[in-house]
């Protein structure tokens, strides 16, 4: 066993001396008045001063005459708590000899030796990690986008506002309309900048009384007001509707350099004449919200007991489409489509009529808006489409070999079921694939491009035939041509009801015919009222036209029955 010799009272007053001096954590000895007599390295190079300047100073380096009101206290703090426990510690911010703020926790001990008193003091940089907690803190609270305060700061906020206020308060709710395809236009960055630039637009408008202004998280918004008169918002919801007339530039390497004008939906409820707790406001301000969405948007909506009742029949409207959808409640009609030359029936399109069971046959307007919020647009076309097949079938076993074509949209383009439904149908039903056609609008290709496209190449080499419908009455028309492998384009009818007449009408549907001449497409002409349209298509090189001068949507046994009348005439 090797000898063991015990540390030397000297030996361990060196180490631990030099242990003291190489410490991160500053630390220094002060005389039982509180005045310094050495200070370590640390201390030095934190606070500023050389400890051959601080020594026999006072703890607060200068006389007490000359230190803050804040400064005098704490000495005094300390001072009591030593005299009475022997031991004081606290964390406050201190500036340095070079005017830094430093935050620190320190801890005071007395120590006797000799029956002389000391105290030693140990001084901690606490800056880093409360850097870390405010980091944390804003992490939690604010939205990192925007600069913001987010929804749990809002709902705080109005809480603590209606404790206290002693006047009307007023919650406004806001969503930027079309944002989701606005986004998918613009791409990640494009989309940032644009939510960036409505909430910095927003700040700019410095809205008179405006208590809080929170970013709940990509298009959602909400402000606070508190006013002697709930009305004087109205202004500034209305100064708030005329910014976003002004037009969002974006960057050239965004998707697009068009100028983007916002649209907002606006709901508002107020306090103390809707609700007294901050839930029911936020609850009918989003009522109000959603009231204006449904009915198109870019809109102000205050909250009263009509939108409770409109709620209650969305409720219900809900609750019957599912129904609808479960039961088979969706019927295709069918408009026939013509030769414009002959007068034969070339094809049909479905289009969807609702047979409810006590409203009886209803068009689209009464409920295809629903459809889409409610989020049932697959399940409709589906629909549509197993009944439409069918009749396909049916008349195929007829002797009738004309095609159907049933409108889609993106949100049926986005059901991962949509190709093998429709796949699966025509070879259950037996039904050759160029006989069904699927007509999209313009303005769907403006939603998840590449799923779209993915979709109708693969539609189109099933053999499906694709028809651009409304054709010119989106920006990009020309592109969507080039980009997508259509088949057919439909002139909408907003290009046909003058058209005998109105010479720009006239020039338009020339173009497009002669477009369509020269990518190898077909044209089909809607909305044709009159036979002086009809002559004028057919004359300009129009093949095919539907509209109600030939016949308007009708039920199957219906369109059955006109296809036997023109057989049996020919």
């Amino acid at each position: 066993m090797s000898n063991f010799e015990p540390l030397s009272v000297l030996t361990k007053q060196q180490l631990m001396t030099e242990l003291c001096e190489r410490l991160e954590d500053a630390i220094f000895i002060l005389d039982s008045n509180l005045r310094y007599l050495s200070v370590n390295a640390s201390y030095e190079l934190m606070i500023g001063y050389k400890e051959a300047f601080l020594v026999g100073r006072p703890l607060g380096i200068y006389a007490a005459e000359f230190l803050s009101v804040e400064e005098q206290s704490i000495l005094r703090d300390i001072h009591h708590n030593l005299d009475e426990h022997g031991f004081y510690e606290l964390d406050f911010s201190m500036a340095n000899r070079y005017g830094q703020n430093i935050d620190c926790h320190i801890t005071y001990r007395r120590i006797y030796i000799d029956q002389m008193a000391y105290h030693i003091g140990m001084l901690r940089d606490m800056s880093a990690v409360i850097k870390d907690q405010k980091q944390v803190a804003h992490l939690l609270n604010y939205d990192q986008l925007t600069g913001l305060p987010n929804r749990k700061v809002f709902l705080s906020q109005t809480s603590d506002m209606l404790l206290d206020s002693y006047q009307e308060v007023v919650l406004v709710r806001l969503n930027i309309d079309r944002y989701r395809n606005l986004a998918s236009l613009l791409g990640p960055d494009g989309a940032n900048d644009l939510i960036k630039n409505f909430a910095e637009g927003v700040e700019k408008l410095k809205l008179h009384n405006l208590r809080s202004f929170s970013h709940f998280g990509g298009d959602d918004f909400a402000l606070l007001f508190e006013v002697k008169d709930a009305n004087m918002v109205r202004h500034q919801l209305d100064t708030l509707m005329q910014m976003c007339e002004r037009p969002f530039s974006t960057d050239k390497s965004h998707a697009t350099d068009a100028n983007i004008y916002y649209h907002i939906s606006v709901g508002v409820s107020c306090f103390p004449k809707d609700d007294n707790e901050v839930t029911g406001l936020l609850t009918k301000a989003e009522k109000a919200l959603d009231y204006v969405k449904q009915h198109g948007g870019d809109d102000i909506r205050w909250y009263d007991e009509a939108i409770e009742s409109a709620t209650a029949g969305s409720l219900e409207l809900e609750s019957e489409l599912r129904t609808a959808t479960i039961e088979g409640q969706f019927v295709p009609y069918y408009q026939p489509k013509f030769s414009l030359e002959t007068g034969a029936i070339t094809g049909f399109e479905a289009l969807v009529r609702w047979q409810h069971p006590t409203r009886g046959l209803l068009k689209p307007i009464h409920f295809i808006n629903a459809i889409i919020a409610h989020k049932l647009s697959f399940d409709l076309f589906s629909q549509l489409a197993i009944k439409s097949v069918k009749q396909l079938s049916l008349w195929q076993q007829q002797g009738f070999h004309q095609h159907v074509c049933i409108n889609a949209d993106a949100a049926e383009f986005s059901h991962p079921d949509f190709f093998d439904m429709v796949s699966t149908l025509l070879t259950e039903n037996d039904v050759a694939a160029h006989q069904l056609h699927i007509e999209v609008t313009e303005s769907s290709l403006i939603q998840r491009h590449d799923n779209v496209k993915k979709q109708l190449n693969s539609l189109r080499e099933l053999g499906v035939r694709l028809a651009l419908d409304d054709f010119g009455t989106g920006y990009a028309s020309l592109s969507y041509l080039q980009e997508y492998p259509f088949d057919f384009i439909k002139i909408d009818k907003s290009f046909i009801s003058n058209i005998e007449t109105d010479r720009t009408q006239h020039a338009i549907v020339k173009a497009i015919l002669d477009l369509a001449v020269a990518l190898d497409m077909q044209v089909v002409a809607e909305g044709i009222e009159t036979e002086q349209q009809r002559d004028v298509l057919l004359d300009m090189g129009c093949k095919i036209g539907q509209g109600y001068w030939f016949s308007k949507p009708v039920a199957a046994d219906v369109a059955t029955a006109m296809l036997i009348k023109q057989n049996t005439s020919e």
